[in-house]
This record gives C-alpha cells, structure tokens and sequence, in this order.
C-alpha cells in the first residue's frame, strides 16, 4: 500500500524544527544569563555539572517526568494500544513507573554514600578500581547512545510522516538547538527547560484527551469509543486477547510486552547517569518527594495518551478521516509509532498534526539535554578527569563537558542516519534496549546497596550476562523465525528470551564469583572520599575573595552530618513507600483483572478513562504549577532585580551554605536553607 500524504508541509516541518527549536534555545540562553546576573549564581565546573547540589522536589520531579517522556513514551505506548487496546497503555506506564519509584531509593543511597559524586560512575571507581569502572562506563555510554538514538529516530519519523521533511535533516537539524542551550547552561539549564517543556507537554495531552472523550464530533465520548472498539474488534480480532477484544486486560501479547518493558527500562534508569545526575543536583531533603512525585506525575503520561489516541487510532480507522484509509496501519507504520500522529490527524485535521508535532518535538528536545549532560559529565568526570588529568580546573573541566556534547551530538546523528536507510525503527531499538545492557542492572544495585559484592563479580557479571542475553536472543529468533533479519530478531518471543536473560543472569553470576574470589567487606570509605572539582580559577574573577571560599567550605563540613541524619530518615522511607507503590502497580492494580478475563463493560471503560484524566490534572499540578509555587520567593527576587537593574554580589551556590554582605559590606556566611535559589 502507499503511504498517506503529511498532514502538513515541509515547511511547517522546517518551521517547528528550526523556528521553535531556536527561538527556544535564544530564550533559554537568556534566562541562563539572567540567572547568573541576578541569582547570585557563578558557573564553575560543579554549578555546570551538578546544578549546585540544591533542586528543589518540584523541579526534581518535572525533570524526571521529562526526561523520562521519550518520544517513545508517547508513540511506542500507543502502538501497543493499537495492537493490544486497552491493557497496552497500563502495562506500557507501569512496566516503566515503578523503575523510577524504585529509583528513589539508589539515589538517596548515592547522595548518602557519595556525597561529592558527579556520576555513579565515580562510585563503583572508589570501590572497585579501573576494571569495574571500565565495565560500568560501557554500560553507561552504550544506555546513553540507545535512549539517544531512539529519540531523535522516533522524532524524525513522526516529522517526516506528518511534514514530509526529510528524516535526514530532521536529525541533523532537531538536535542543533537542544545542544546550542545545553552548552550555555549546563545541568541547571536542562532542569528549567524540563520544567518549561512539560508544562506545555501537559497541556496538549490534556486537550487530546478532552477533544476525544468529550468534544469530538467523531468520538465525543468514552461511550461512544466504547462502540467503536467494540466494531473493531468484531473487524479485526486480536489474536491472543480474551475474545479477541480490545477492552481486555487479558492479553498475551500484551503481558510478553510488559515483561520486556519492565527489564529493558530497569536498564535504561539504572544506568542511565542522566537520573543520577538529577539525583545529585537534589538538595539532600528534596531527593525523594522529587522522585516519588514524578514517577506518580509520569504514569499518567502514557497510559493516558495512549488511551487516548491509541483508541483513537483503532476507533478511527475505518473512517474517510484516518491517513491510510481504507487500509490498516502496516506493521512497519505501527513500529515506527505512527499510530499517535494518525490518530491525532483523524481527530482534530491539521490542528492535530501541528500539535502532535509540538508535543514529540518537546519529547525528544527535553530528553535529549538530559542524554547531552549525563555522557558530558562521564567523559569529562570519569575518563578526562580519572585517567588523564586528574589535577584539571574548573575551566578545563567545562571546556571539556562543551567537547563532548558537541562530539556527541554528532556521533549520534551519523548512527541515526544509518539506523534510518537500514530500517531500524524506534520501536525495534525499545525492545533491544534491555537485552544489550540490562545485564548491569544487578551488580550496579548491589554497588550502592551491599558492601559483599567482589570487584570480579561486579566487573564480569554485566559482560557475561550480556553475552548470554545476545545470544539467547539470537538464537531465539533463528529457531522460531528460521533467520536473522530486522522483523524476525524483533518478534515479541526473541526479545523477551534476550531481555529475560540480560536482567537475571546476574542473579547466578554474582554468586558464582563471590564464591570463587571471595565476599567482600567493604566499609564504604572511600566512596566518601571522592573530591569535587578546583574551581578557584573560575571564581578567582566572580568578586569572592579567597575568605569567603573558605567559610563556605568551613559551614559545607558542619552541615554534612546533618545531611547523613536526614538521609538514613530518607532512606528509610523510601523503601517502604516505594516498594509498596510498585507491588500494587505491578500486582495490586493489573493482575486481577488479568487473571479473570474481565472484559470492560461501557461503565467500567467510562470510569477507566475518568480516572485517568483525573490523574493527569493532578500530574499537571504537580509539576506543572507546584515547581512555579515553590520557587515563587526566588522568582520574584530575580524580577525585581531585573526591573531595578540592581546586580548583586557573586556568591557560590552549590554548597550549602552561602556567602551574602551584610551592612558594613562584608561577607557573612548564612545557612543555604534561608537563601532562595531557583529550584
């Protein structure tokens, strides 16, 4: 069959990708100068790299749920409401939620373990050596390059298909401007633009949602979707569902998927130094409520975008409206994630396509900072600094972060390019993503959480889980397909055989080693003794004299038990709210209805979608109104001085405590928890 025209034109392509992309990045460039200007902020090596170690919960919580708001999260969740219906956007948003939750606990152990930490890299090289630390940086680099690649892969498809813009210059050019921002303002800059792009981000799923279940002269309401799935399914019966029903938990494609969901995406927040990085620029007491919050927030992101459009998608299809009618979607269409735009098109015409490209747009650009600033700072952090230049400045250290986001940007445009004319989608890279590094997932844990684990076993399980995870995919895929090509290595039984593996193995391996090398008794020293960056030369010209330096190094000392009290507490808490968050989204919630074979009534269906836009008006809250709340002190400060034109004394932030003039003109240090900073 023939691909349906783009909704709109290459020009608009150009217009959104170029127009918006650099008129964002000016804007943002701005507001990284104001900042400096106004809020008292120097840009060392730390502040670039670590956004001075003081976030806020809510602005840790608004960049958790963007960054993890792939482009992905909105297109691959709704293919597999496409092919599944109903059960696909559930196990879809909580096959990768209760990674972040879970997360909340390894980064309250790293800010109490490491304190000084830029990565979790530097971690596992305090406690093991060079040869763990080369396996680790791997595995990292490899998380990085994946979440990267299929990113700017699933923008350029969803802005080819909707605009007719070449794919090719869509990856080149979408990336340009999230680089140009990311390169003047470093992590702090990546956190505000997380902020910005989600509250937008919200605000298109939340008409999607309202224009197909209340205001849409073709669906209009969950009642009338109801029907319509019901036809669909009557049409097109799927194979492996209760009753061939799209209104069904009850799906075996869609439980294989959840499985392969939820090892690949412990891969990719695990590893995944960007989340790391969040959780060290959190201030000790807002690390948790931060994570806990935006993995609550997240959830409803694609379980009810997906159960908007992917419905749509099938609702539609059968109408003049939908872009392939009078055909189906092929399957390479659904692999690429082209059923959200579609359906956006079928719904709302034009309008839909614009705002479908808004809304990957903003996916992709607010990811792909986050993926910019975490392969930064482990190339300047764990291999410049580590192993060629240990004794770097602070400037040295930020030329060589501005390198690395420039190679990077590049290197991740070339690859995308072949992944496009070789016919790698997002989709096939979504799955593939666990069996290649979930391997690490296990002994990168026990790094953090137990002081038995040898350097063998954390150096070699990752390698040798990997090769076995390859190869049980592989060989996989030969027996039930009888070759090794793109659609046979991505079937639903290859990849959960590779991802199974990668993410288990190590439960066998880590053993093994600790058995033959011997338990380790680690006492976690060393991993305190990692040392934040020598920015003297970068402060030597912000007005700090050399006194004030060392008072808020003195005043950084006295607050760090306090810290560690506050963090044991924290620690503590985490684990008990978040495993219970994760056994009732895993358990709780979706096997009951799994098990029984319950298919929605029209009442169930109706109360399954309320809820889920109730859920997204509370998300929008919190992190789209509560982070402007929190920081509404600082952001008032900041206006004033800008209407006043008054500048005011360079101080260090990042530590905590801070540097301000009293009224004879002197330093004074004062507790960080009494300044206002943004975040």
């Amino acid at each position: 069959m023939s691909s349906p025209g783009p909704a709109l034109s290459q020009g608009f392509g150009y217009g959104i990708v170029l127009g918006v992309g650099f008129g964002f990045a000016l804007f943002m460039i701005f507001l990284t100068h104001m900042l400096k200007r106004f809020n008292n902020e120097v840009q060392t090596s730390e502040m670039f790299n670590t956004a001075g170690r003081t976030m806020k919960s809510g602005l840790v919580a608004a960049a958790v749920v963007s960054s993890w708001t792939w482009a992905a999260t909105l297109l691959q969740s709704s293919g597999v409401c496409y092919r599944y219906g109903v059960s696909g956007p559930f196990w879809y948003a909580s096959g990768a939620t209760v990674q972040i939750l879970l997360f909340a606990t390894l980064a309250i152990t790293l800010k109490k373990r490491a304190p000084n930490a830029h990565t979790f890299l530097e971690a596992i090289k305090a406690r093991y050596g060079a040869p763990a630390h080369f396996t680790f940086i791997t595995f990292g680099l490899i998380t990085n390059l994946l979440v990267s690649l299929m990113l700017i892969a699933g923008g350029a498809a969803t802005v080819n298909a909707l605009t007719g813009m070449h794919a090719v210059a869509a990856i080149f050019l979408m990336p340009i401007p999230v680089v140009a921002y990311t390169f003047i303002g470093g992590l702090k800059a990546t956190f505000i633009t997380d902020y910005i792009h989600g509250f937008a981000l919200f605000i298109i799923i939340i008409t999607f949602a309202l224009t197909a279940y209340a205001t849409s002269d073709v669906l209009g309401s969950p009642s009338a979707v109801y029907d319509l799935l019901v036809e669909a399914a009557k049409a097109h019966p799927v194979d492996g569902n209760q009753d061939g029903s799209y209104l069904t938990m009850r799906s075996q494609g869609g439980v294989i998927f959840f499985v392969i969901n939820i090892v690949g995406n412990f891969g990719t927040v695990f590893l995944d130094n960007g989340y790391y990085n969040k959780a060290i620029a959190a201030h000790p007491v807002h690390a948790l409520p931060g994570y806990i919050m935006g993995g609550l927030a997240w959830f409803a992101i694609p379980w009810l975008t997906a159960t908007t459009l992917g419905l749509a998608a099938l609702a539609l299809e059968s109408s003049p409206r939908f872009p392939t009618f009078p055909n189906r979607m092929t399957e390479a269409e659904v692999s690429a994630g082209l059923a959200l735009p579609y359906a956006a098109v079928a719904l709302l015409g034009k309008g839909g396509a614009a705002a479908t490209l808004v809304l990957i747009f903003l996916a992709v650009t607010s990811s792909f900072n986050s993926e910019l600033v975490a392969t930064s700072s482990i190339f300047t952090y764990d291999v410049y600094r580590t192993y060629f230049d240990p004794n770097a400045s602070g400037k040295r250290l930020i030329y060589m972060s501005h390198m690395c986001m420039l190679a990077y940007a590049t290197v991740i445009c070339c690859i995308s390019i072949g992944l496009w004319y070789n016919g790698v989608s997002m989709g096939y890279l979504y799955l593939l993503m666990g069996v290649l590094i979930s391997a690490a997932v296990i002994p990168a844990t026990l790094t953090l959480l137990w002081n038995g684990q040898g350097r063998w076993a954390a150096t070699l399980s990752p390698i040798l889980g990997a090769s076995c995870a390859i190869m049980a995919w592989l060989v996989t895929a030969k027996r039930t397909c009888g070759k090794l090509d793109v659609e046979c290595t991505g079937s639903n039984d290859a990849m959960l055989a590779g991802n199974v593996t990668a993410l288990l193995s190590p439960v066998l391996f880590v053993p093994l080693f600790c058995l033959i090398f011997g338990l380790d008794k680690y006492d976690w020293k060393s991993m305190m003794e990692i040392r934040k960056a020598d920015d003297h030369d970068v402060l030597e010209g912000s007005g700090l004299d050399a006194e004030a330096q060392r008072e808020v190094e003195r005043a950084s000392q006295e607050s760090f038990e306090e810290e560690q009290r506050k963090l044991n507490k924290a620690f503590k808490i985490a684990c008990v709210i978040t495993i219970t968050m994760a056994l009732s989204f895993l358990v709780l919630w979706p096997m009951p209805l799994y098990a029984s074979g319950y298919i929605f009534s029209k009442k169930f269906f109706t109360g399954w979608v309320t809820v889920g836009i109730i859920w997204i008006f509370c998300s929008f809250m919190a992190v789209g109104l509560y982070p402007a709340w929190e920081s509404r002190v600082t952001l008032v400060k900041v206006v004033k001085l800008i209407v006043t034109g008054k500048k005011p004394r360079p101080v260090l932030v990042g530590e905590q405590t801070l540097i301000t003039e009293n009224s004879s003109g002197s330093a004074t240090p004062i507790k960080s928890e009494s300044v206002s900073k943004v975040g």
